[in-house]
């Protein structure tokens, strides 16, 4: 046998031996990367994918880095919504040792969700829940989507609203249960399924404070309560109340301190007891605040979202607001704030994750009637100008009879106070001849301020002052002042083709080519308007683009007096209700109800521009201006019955409408359809109606007619108003509202079922926009 120091000394001879082969050889270099280049790629952006990848150029080529740089791209075209992209690179040897990396891309058709499946659902159907998810199913409006493209983000992001909305309407036991995304290369995109446990709706039982504070009586605290026995269990009633609570007993001095909601459910009677639990938390500082991701929004816009800072004690209700605040701004696609260790045990650190999205937008909306033609609106607004959070608009609106424009601009925390301040300037000219036989001339602005009083109550009160200009054309084409200033050539009387005897008279005068009213000819020239108001604005809808239940309400005031020649209060008030329908999926209910009254002072007769002229914000089926008191003596104005609005000092009016989805046509198309009855009135002319100071008078008589010797067929001096009195107009008509890639366009066509004689009505209107 051979000796274990023989082994050994074999064994290293040819250890040794190996080393001088291997050093001998001439090691293999990788080569230099000299440009990295991708190909068939239209649908990404080349930049978007330079980002990506760890080759460079320059850099030594690497397989397993560009192994894993493939898979980077591909998750890049996962997430634009072409999961079923190829990707493969080579490398292109050049002289000197050098290759050129070059990716091939295959991008294929886009592969978003093809379809949203929910499971357990019983009380709400996937129409319904699928319909309050950002994303959305691929249909023939692919081609211009991105909301139809397989986002985990957004995934989540959605289930967390439907599960607040089951939380809102009772559903304490609410979970889902699992969310799966499988491609599903057979129908070219993804099918989602979300298992859910929806559980029994609850009734509060009862609701009480418990303190375990010194020198704090939880019983007193029961005015911050949002919610009560006997209520449907709402999440983001008990979120509110924690809320209230939480500031309450800051101010109080316990600024570690937290309302913790506590349930006790009954299943068998389906009941919740709330108890709010305050405690003292442990004394944990805000070291840092770090703001990440805004690329275009201002920190500071960021920071004032908070109730507290840096150095202030920390608090998980107070940031869980701001998040909720920084989401509803419409600024950011996303928000997330996480915490992490400070430098100390006693101190953390927020981190405030955001990503900016386009905030302007562009409108358009218009109409048409037989009687006004065509007008169209364009708005260009901004709600981010500048990445400062402030709003601005500008709008041109442009008609055949109609036209004028309008800068606004708002900056939301006015001192840096949770206060808005803006002002409006305009300019507006309206040639109503069809209907109102005068123009009319406004230039003017407005200063308002907004005041939050609580989560849904808020007070605006403002400042206008504005100059209103009314003529009156008198032309041989409008010939609507010649019982006042003749037309040569034109006014029957003094026109050279009515030379015959008994001209004028009574068929043919200086009324029967038309002619304004007396009203309207005593409002002509300039009125300086200068007036202080306010308005009370309430608001719980529970989603503003698309509310099913809550209310909207407003009431206003505005005095005119300080300085100018008008004197007057005018009140208005509106209220609108929402109410999803229970049985019927995806079906609400709207009803609402408007008023308004003119009252002058100090002798003041109200004037045809200070009125309420209305329409079809009143009633639809009628045009603007159609409704109310017009100008229609016989004996002064026979022949523009129509032409002559006088405009009312009261109004009252209400609508029901019901919209409804268009059942057989996929959710996501954003088409609804909406049924409604409309019904109200203006009346109560209060203007001057006796004109005999400004005409010549016969002793005895008072009101001169127009076809008598002492007129001699002229106008006479007098008017006498119809529909001066309550006189109901109703309305019953259909809607297509399409919540459009373009934005929303609703399109109304009324049917009117009553009205009084002069209205004018108008059949069909639209309206519509677009967002950039």
């Amino acid at each position: 046998m051979r000796s274990i120091g023989g082994i050994w000394k074999s064994s290293f001879f040819f250890a040794v031996l190996a080393a001088m082969l291997v050093l001998s050889v001439p090691a293999f270099a990788a080569p230099d990367i000299n440009r990295v280049a991708f190909e068939g790629n239209s649908k990404v952006k080349t930049d978007v994918l330079q980002e990506q990848v760890r080759s460079r150029a320059h850099a030594a080529f690497n397989p397993q880095v560009a192994d894993s740089d493939v898979a980077r791209l591909m998750e890049v075209y996962r997430r634009s919504g072409r999961a079923a992209a190829k990707i493969s690179y080579r490398t292109v040897e050049l002289p000197n040792g050098r290759v050129d990396l070059v990716f091939t891309i295959v991008e294929g058709d886009k592969t978003g969700v093809k379809e949203i499946r929910f499971v357990g659902n019983e009380v709400y159907s996937t129409r319904r829940l699928v319909g309050m998810m950002e994303t959305t199913e691929m249909n023939f409006l692919s081609f211009i989507k991105t909301s139809d493209v397989y986002d985990p983000d957004r995934i989540a992001a959605d289930l967390e609203l439907i599960r607040r909305f089951y939380l809102k309407n009772g559903y304490a036991d609410f979970r889902v249960i699992s969310s799966d995304a499988q491609f599903d290369p057979s129908v070219g995109g993804y099918i989602i399924t979300i298992v859910v446990h929806e559980g029994p709706q609850y009734r509060v039982s009862a609701v009480s404070v418990e303190s375990h504070l010194p020198d704090v009586d939880g019983a007193a605290l029961t005015d911050y309560l949002r919610i009560g026995p006997g209520d449907v269990y709402n999440g983001d009633a008990v979120e509110k109340t924690v809320e209230a609570l939480t500031r309450e007993i800051a101010r109080k001095g316990y600024a570690f301190t937290q309302a913790r909601p506590r349930g006790e459910r009954n299943p068998a009677d389906q009941t919740v007891a709330i108890q709010f639990l305050l405690e003292e938390g442990p004394r944990v500082y805000i070291e840092r605040i770090n703001i990440r991701g805004n690329t275009r929004t201002r920190d500071y816009v960021i920071r004032r979202e908070f109730d507290i800072g840096e150095g202030d004690a920390y608090n998980r209700v107070l940031i869980d607001r701001a998040e909720r605040r920084l989401n509803g701004l419409g600024y950011f696609k996303k928000v997330k704030i996480t915490n992490e260790p400070g430098s100390a045990p006693d101190r953390v650190i927020l981190n405030v994750d955001v990503e900016d999205q386009p905030t302007g937008n562009f409108g358009i909306s218009g109409g048409y009637s037989t009687n006004q033609g065509f007008i169209a609106e364009v708005s260009v607004s901004e709600s981010n100008f500048m990445g400062r959070g402030q709003a601005v608009r500008l709008s041109v609106q442009e008609g055949q009879i109609a036209r004028g424009v309008t800068f606004s601009f708002t900056e939301p925390y006015f001192l840096d106070q949770r206060i808005a301040a803006g002002f409006d300037v305009f300019a507006r000219r309206q040639d109503a001849y069809s209907y109102s036989i005068y123009s009319s001339t406004s230039v003017g602005g407005t200063v308002r301020f907004g005041v939050p009083i609580t989560e849904e109550l808020s007070f605006s009160p403002h400042y206008s002052i504005y100059q209103t200009t009314i003529s009156i054309p008198n032309d041989s084409r409008r010939p609507y002042n010649d019982c006042l200033i003749p037309v040569p050539g034109y006014t029957p009387g003094f026109s050279p083709f009515f030379p015959q005897p008994g001209y004028p008279n009574l068929l043919v005068n200086c009324q029967s080519n038309g002619e304004a009213s007396l009203a309207i000819k005593t409002s002509q020239g300039t009125l300086l308007t200068s007036l202080i108001g306010y308005q009370l604005n309430y608001n719980s809808i529970d989603n503003f683009k698309n509310p099913h239940n809550g209310w909207l309400a407003t009431f206003g005031q505005d005095a005119a007096g300080l300085g100018g020649g008008a004197h007057y209060l005018r009140t208005t008030g509106d209220i609108r209700y929402f109410r999803e329908i229970p049985y019927l999926d995806d079906v609400v209910g709207i009803a609402r109800l408007q008023g308004g009254d003119l009252s002058t002072f100090g002798g003041y007769k109200a004037r045809i521009q200070d009125n309420f002229n209305l329409g079809p914000s009143l009633v639809r089926g009628f045009a603007p201006g159609g409704i109310g008191p017009r100008d229609s003596n016989i004996l002064t104005n026979f022949t523009n019955n129509r032409g002559n609005s006088l405009g009312g000092s009261d109004y009252v009016g209400g609508s029901l409408e019901v919209q409804f989805p268009i059942w057989g046509l996929p959710k996501d198309l954003g088409l609804r359809g909406a049924l409604f009855a409309d019904a109200g009135s203006l009346w109560n002319f209060r203007g001057r109606t006796n004109y005999a100071n400004n005409l010549p008078t016969i002793p005895g008589v008072t009101c001169i007619g127009a076809y008598t010797p002492q007129a001699g067929f002229g106008q006479g001096n007098c008017v006498v108003p119809i529909a001066n009195r309550f006189a109901l107009r109703s309305s019953v008509g259909a809607s297509v509202l399409w919540n459009s890639p373009m934005g929303p366009i609703r399109f109304d066509y009324a049917v009117v079922t009553s009205k009084v004689y002069g209205d004018i009505t108008q059949a069909f209107r639209f309206s519509g926009g677009t967002n950039f």
